[in-house]
């Protein structure tokens, strides 16, 4: 089966997230050994070690699609497309939506292969198909469906001002889609993570008190978190504190938004990777919308 895939690929944990439980392989002498680490860690993170083998882009753009599916049949993708490129151990960091410096026909051909998945698998409510696109040749693969809310909802909530949480109960109460409009306002969006994470330690996780937490707010600002001062934060859990949307007419206005809400934000107690959030921000490949999945491996 690797040999009909080709190298350099990459082993994929078949009940994977996260970024958990996926190794790169470059020749036919790595594989075993990515294979066996692949598979121990898909059976003790999700108790599970069956894996997938998929060819592997090295420079890769990561797409997504929202679409909304109705028992009746019907289903939109006019939710709108988002960028997930900037990635560490292959777990989102920072998105831009809508997805930059794709062309009219790209966007159409990924639409549509997303709304043939999930046609085809009799898909219903709120999902997200997610694709791989070569930086050099515009080629794209189907990776996965997130068959949940994801994360970065809130960017689908803002461009469009639909309730994706509602619209699922209301999708499993059995009502029909509205038809999508004609036309979304043109904003752009930037979700970002903050995580109680030690940038300058290799990311470590950073838990304790939250001595200090005051938040940031403003025009073209979204904040969702549940965390307040005197909380203490556990190991035992995931280090998302709590989640950044930024948006305005263009990229540019996106951008320092997120960035002057990032600076008004106090933390203490715990670390957090706001510093690094505001140079990936700030930096003109993100802005320019030029970023492949290597991008924090490739910039200082």
């Amino acid at each position: 089966m690797a040999e009909s895939v080709g190298y350099p690929l990459i082993v994929k944990a078949s009940f994977g997230a996260g970024g958990r439980g996926m190794r790169v392989v470059s020749g036919r002498d790595k594989l075993l050994g990515r294979l066996e680490e692949a598979r121990g860690e898909a059976q003790r993170t999700f108790g599970d070690g069956s894996v997938f083998l998929e060819r592997y882009i090295a420079r890769a753009r990561h797409i997504e699609v929202q679409i909304l599916a109705d028992v009746h049949g019907s289903v939109s993708h006019t939710l709108g497309m988002r960028d997930c490129s900037v990635q560490r151990r292959h777990q989102k960091v920072v998105e831009l939506a809508p997805a930059p410096n794709l062309s009219d026909e790209l966007r159409d051909e990924i639409c549509a292969a997303a709304i043939r998945v999930a046609r085809t698998t009799g898909y219903v409510n709120a999902g997200t198909v997610e694709f791989l696109v070569d930086a050099d040749t515009g080629e794209w693969c189907f990776i996965d469906v997130n068959p949940r809310i994801q994360v970065e909802h809130t960017v689908t909530e803002v461009v469009t001002g639909i309730d994706l949480v509602r619209s699922q109960f209301l999708v499993a109460q059995g009502c029909r889609l509205h038809k999508a409009p004609l036309s979304i306002p043109q904003q752009h969006e930037i979700p970002g993570r903050i995580t109680t994470e030690d940038p300058e330690n290799e990311f470590s996780p950073d838990y304790g008190r939250l001595q200090t937490f005051r938040t940031a707010g403003g025009l073209g600002i979204r904040l969702d978190g549940t965390a307040d001062a005197g909380a203490v934060l556990s190991p035992f859990y995931d280090s998302l504190l709590v989640k950044l949307t930024a948006w305005d007419a263009d990229v540019s206005g996106a951008c320092t938004r997120a960035d002057r809400a990032l600076q008004e934000f106090r933390i203490r107690g715990v670390k957090t990777n706001i510093g690094f959030l505001r140079n990936v921000v700030n930096h003109e490949d993100f802005q320019n919308g030029a970023v492949t999945t290597h991008f924090l491996d490739e910039t200082p």
